[in-house]
């Protein structure tokens, strides 16, 4: 039998906090196996409303610390990673039976002003009548209120992290399950095991609880203290979040954010170049996270909502895709999932090996909750390591080599993506952005010496070719078409089933061997 791998750290979960925590902690030295059930972000970080944004309505739960700690990171992720992170506009038509106008424009002034802001412009007033914001609106919207906050391509952030750790030198292992791990005053040894059997041993000095959904699951089920006591001590409340996306339903770049009856608040954004993504609910569930779906009354609800303001009414028969995430909230006894709180709890743990538990938080304090974990991990090890990721490039962020010095996120983007063009002029305009979108600085290591779109290999889909399919199974652990087209990329709207198919097809017929576990028949853990 293979020896054990040894490794200071083991993360458990693959989502957008467990590719943050092992970023953070192998950055700062510590040697960190990150293991995932599934692929990366197949849950509930891809499926978010995809917004850095500090949370407006958490104002009215007078979440004051939560939307403060949002507002700060909104900025610091959007110079770390252009590409995939920029500023969005959000139009608020002001529906006087919902809020009066005063109470609008003070949370907006708490927003404006509860963190420093250098990039995004504050928000303002405006007359839908004569804005082109109003246009798609019913015609008794005249006044609203416009406000800054921004976009991000949730799962190619979760990526991303687990880019950054592997290059500090964690160890990332997909679709890689912790059977067991058994904990004593020592360390924890834990069982990895893969779909098809194969199974690994690590011996880690701490472990990091970073499941998600699973946590909860994972303290009851899984670890295995030393001697009788209970491993888990909170728990989560599961809500359903869900969302639809149909074809464009206005020409501007702003999104919405509108007020609904029941108190809640829905968005309208600009998705995909040919689609508005509509979202989303919260409906608490019970029982496995796995496989969550949106049912037809959430359906049925977002259309009316939208309804409500949009002059051509969205119905189901308008919808083109579908996604539902599962949120793990911490259970606060709230009878409202809506206003439960979002805000994360680091649950240290410290009889006999340390324990680190990560229960709630959302994507946009990810890096702050990163770092505050690896800060807990690194006190339980006896050892404080400094932190280093604010001010840090994710990868491809780094836009240096392409446009010389930074001057704003949002307009360093558009001249990578003219130096792209002029670089390789042989690029479409439409690919040469959705490249520069996806890879930011890396994609160079895509286009390596192509001179010409041969260059590239066979073209599998409309605009997916073989370089770009071979990178995202060298450097990016993709394997099967859901983790190419609705993961990796949103391509899977843009392309008919049999395009689909295509991608598929290849995929399966050109395995990378450092991802399809051969590797483990020696040492499964190599």
């Amino acid at each position: 039998m293979a020896a054990p791998l040894d490794c200071d750290v083991l993360v458990v979960g693959g989502g957008i906090n467990g590719c943050g925590i092992a970023r953070d902690l192998a950055g700062r030295g510590w040697r960190v196996v990150l293991a995932e059930q599934d692929d990366l972000a197949a849950h509930t970080s891809s499926s978010s409303t995809k917004l850095i944004h500090g949370g407006l309505r958490y104002l009215e739960y007078r979440e004051f610390s939560l939307v403060r700690k949002a507002l700060q990171e909104r900025e610091v992720l959007l110079k770390s990673a252009p590409h995939i992170m920029w500023p969005l506009r959000f139009v608020m038509p002001h529906d006087p039976a919902m809020r009066p106008a005063w109470l609008i424009r003070l949370g907006l002034f708490l927003y404006d002003h509860l963190a420093r802001r250098e990039v995004l412009p504050g928000s303002r007033g405006v007359d839908l009548r004569q804005h082109p914001v109003g246009a798609p609106l019913q015609d008794q919207f005249t006044r609203g209120f416009v406000y800054s906050d921004g976009w991000v391509d949730d799962a190619r952030l979760v990526v991303l992290n687990a880019i950054d750790a592997r290059a500090h030198g964690a160890r990332v292992f997909t679709r890689t399950r912790v059977s067991s791990a058994q904990r004593d005053a020592r360390g924890w040894q834990a069982t990895l095991a893969r779909a098809d059997g194969r199974q690994c041993q690590v011996r880690a000095g701490a472990l990091v609880n970073a499941a998600g959904p699973w946590a909860e699951s994972f303290l009851r089920e899984t670890a295995r203290p030393a001697g009788h006591e209970a491993l888990a001590t909170k728990s989560l409340r599961l809500v359903k979040g869900s969302h639809i996306v149909v074809r464009r339903c206005f020409e501007h770049d702003h999104a919405y954010i509108f007020q609904n009856p029941d108190k809640r608040i829905i968005f309208a954004i600009p998705y995909e170049r040919d689609f508005t993504l509509i979202g989303t609910t919260d409906q608490e569930i019970h029982g496995d996270p796995r496989g969550a779906a949106i049912a037809e009354d959430e359906i049925a609800y977002l259309c009316a909502q939208a309804s409500r303001y949009f002059k051509r009414a969205v119905t189901p028969a308008d919808v083109v895709w579908t996604y539902a995430g599962v949120r793990p909230l911490l259970d606060d006894a709230s009878g409202d999932p809506s206003a439960v709180t979002r805000d994360y709890l680091l649950e240290p743990n410290r009889e006999g090996a340390p324990l680190l538990s990560v229960w709630g938080g959302k994507i946009t304090t990810f890096r702050k909750l990163a770092e505050d974990a690896a800060t807990e991990v690194g006190q339980m090890l006896g050892e404080a390591r400094q932190p280093w990721t604010e001010g840090a490039f994710l990868p491809g962020g780094d836009l240096h080599d392409w446009i010389g010095p930074a001057r704003r996120p949002d307009t360093d983007f558009e001249r990578l993506v003219q130096t792209l063009g002029q670089r390789h002029p042989w690029l479409s305009g439409p690919l040469a952005r959705r490249l520069a979108r996806a890879y930011g600085a890396r994609v160079g290591a895509l286009i390596g010496e192509a001179r010409s779109l041969a260059g590239l290999g066979t073209e599998v889909a409309p605009g997916l070719y073989e370089a770009e399919l071979r990178l995202l199974q060298r450097e990016e652990w993709a394997q099967d078409a859901d983790d190419v087209l609705w993961r990796r990329s949103k391509l899977g709207l843009h392309y008919t089933p049999e395009e689909r198919q295509r991608v598929s097809d290849w995929l399966q017929s050109h395995p990378h061997p450092e991802n399809d576990g051969t590797d483990m028949k020696v040492n499964p853990c190599s």
